[in-house]
């Protein structure tokens, strides 16, 4: 089992940064690849941005490609995903998640809610 637990949200006005930090527990959390997830009111789930085992190799969602940045310390089991100049529409639960082969997981969730 892994644990994951997601900190750093909150109320933000438009243009305004937070820093998003997701502290896993229970495995190695280096043989992870991790993801961060959100979900607005009424919507899906969506992709955001994910990061290999080594930090090496990230990708990010094109409504946040240029904007946010993942990344991760493995000596602190844990990963981050920085958000810059947010918009209304980044209002969502954010959720990170670890996946290794077909064994994954899901943290509880951050609330973020971006002020226009």
């Amino acid at each position: 089992q892994v644990q994951l637990v997601e900190s750093g949200g909150g109320l933000v006005q438009a243009g305004g940064s937070l820093r998003l930090s997701c502290a896993a527990s229970g495995r190695t959390f280096s043989n992870y690849a991790m993801d961060w997830f959100r979900q607005a009111p009424g919507k899906e789930r969506e992709f955001v941005a994910t990061i290999n085992r080594s930090g090496g190799s990230i990708y990010y969602a094109n409504s946040v490609k240029g904007r946010f940045t993942i990344s991760r310390d493995n000596a602190k089991n844990t990963v981050y995903l920085q958000m810059n100049s947010l918009k209304p529409e980044d209002t969502a639960v954010y959720y990170c998640h670890a996946r290794m082969g077909l064994d994954d997981y899901w943290g509880q969730g951050t609330q973020v809610t971006v002020s226009s």
